[in-house]
């Protein structure tokens, strides 16, 4: 008996580790997408677009097909909601958060702006990578 529970204690406390590293990157993704609907709702696009990888390479698809790299996303945010009230109110609701590696996480959700000139929504996934120790977006989908 004591050599299965000597067997079994390195799995145990490695599922544990696991479970704990987990919520961790689950609560810092949740905490970047907060950070985003109140960058949105202050009408801040440059700071919505910190949670997104600054790097050329990023994706962004939307309506109008794929967009790569930060800038040209910064640069359709911009063109698509040139005031706060084309941006309205943001508000997110997370279907899922689902790890695809120990630095790589996928979500999904849905998305609500709440505008005068006429409500908007549909869904998103997101691939949040973690980046020198930050969740950043590296891919966007969204419809």
């Amino acid at each position: 008996m004591k050599l299965l529970l000597y067997l079994l204690l390195p799995l145990i406390l490695l599922a544990s580790c696991s479970s704990t590293e987990e919520q961790s990157a689950e609560s810092a993704i949740l905490a970047a997408m907060q950070k985003q609907e109140e960058a949105w709702n202050a009408g801040d696009v440059h700071t919505f677009m910190e949670t997104y990888w600054h790097d050329d390479s990023l994706l962004f698809v939307g309506s109008a097909g794929p967009v790569y790299g930060w800038q040209n996303t910064l640069d359709r945010y911009l063109k698509s909601y040139p005031d706060t009230v084309t941006m309205g109110k943001l508000h997110f609701d997370i279907l899922q958060v689902k790890p695809l590696s120990s630095d790589h996480y996928f979500v999904l959700g849905e998305w609500h702006l709440s505008r005068t000139i006429g409500d908007a929504s549909g869904h998103f996934t997101l691939v949040f990578k973690q980046v020198d120790g930050e969740w950043l977006i590296i891919a966007d989908h969204s419809s």
